[in-house]
């Protein structure tokens, strides 16, 4: 399966320790960190635990560290907690699609595909 390489969605308005967090775990998952990166946005998320955000970075991360089952919960828990933030549903929708994929679920991925294209 093709690595998932959407960038990530833009950073909403945080509160500095949370902002500062997710900046340093975005870092350190570029840099392949991916334990480093996973336990920085957990503190983040012990700040901001209904922040969507957060919980999409920690479902790329998972999804980087090819923890499907991880990543696909984290990404729908993300769902539900983004209102009206479409850019991060539609990420959240490319892991999901991702996640089925890998999971050799074609048509679910299909579906996730469309939903992560705003159809």
């Amino acid at each position: 399966m093709g690595r998932y390489t959407a960038p990530p969605p833009p950073a909403p308005a945080l509160p500095a320790a949370a902002a500062s967090l997710a900046a340093q775990a975005e870092k350190q998952r570029e840099r392949g960190d991916y334990v480093a990166a996973a336990a920085t946005l957990e503190r983040a998320i012990r700040i901001q635990p209904r922040e969507a955000y957060l919980w999409n970075r920690l479902a790329r991360v998972r999804l980087d560290q090819n923890n499907y089952t991880q990543a696909n919960s984290l990404a729908q828990k993300s769902n539900a907690l983004s209102k009206d933030q479409d850019q991060i549903k539609q990420d959240n929708w490319g892991m999901i699609a991702a996640t089925r994929r890998a999971a050799g679920d074609a048509k679910g991925a299909e579906v996730a595909e469309d939903k992560a294209a705003g159809q």
